[in-house]
């Protein structure tokens, strides 16, 4: 008599089965991760924006020129006060100090002595290059201060993003300083 020897093994159902249930594990894992996770995108941006303002408060201080920041909905630019014509006006021929857009999705929060700074979605524009930034009745002048001196605004600035209401915080101090903070610590 020939016995049959009857090897044991999954059937195609319970492997489909198994199939959905980890797909369906990794799929909420994932969204979870991307919802209240870390967001790479906007903590680059946070780096960007406080590594160029150390560089210039160093070209401030090292070549006694004031700098300015002028802030948008998304996005930012320095500018330069010109001692001679006493006006503020576009850093020109350097390429570091161009303006910046975020990428989208992500906005800026403005914060001066704790209170919240109305920010325009567009930067002030100029006809001609060679004009100043400033008219009789409404002088420009940018939301953050970078002076020679080494001092600055104090400042609370809330890079966030609407669709997860996520936010991180970059403060700066009277002396320059930078700091980075979370949601939590946000104005």
């Amino acid at each position: 008599m020939l016995r049959r020897s009857r090897t044991h093994g999954f059937t195609l159902i319970e492997i489909l089965v198994v199939i959905v249930i980890i797909a369906t594990v990794v799929s909420i894992a994932l969204l979870s991760v991307s919802i209240g996770g870390d967001d790479s995108e906007m903590q680059t941006e946070r780096r960007r924006f406080a590594s160029l303002i150390e560089t210039v408060q160093d070209e401030a201080m090292l070549q006694g020129r004031e700098f300015g920041v002028e802030l948008m909905t998304s996005g930012y630019r320095f500018v330069e006060f010109d001692p001679l014509t006493r006006q503020w006006s576009e850093i020109y021929g350097d390429d570091l100090f161009r303006l910046r857009e975020l990428p989208e999705g992500l906005e800026l929060e403005l914060f001066v002595d704790d209170r919240r700074v109305e920010l325009n979605d567009n930067p002030k524009t100029l006809s001609d290059p060679d004009r100043p930034m400033t008219s009789r009745n409404n002088p420009y002048s940018p939301h953050l201060y970078i002076f020679a001196s080494g001092e600055s605004t104090v400042f609370t600035l809330n890079f966030w993003r609407r669709q997860t209401d996520q936010r991180l915080v970059l403060r700066g101090d009277v002396l320059g300083e930078l700091e980075f903070g979370e949601r939590d610590d946000a104005v």
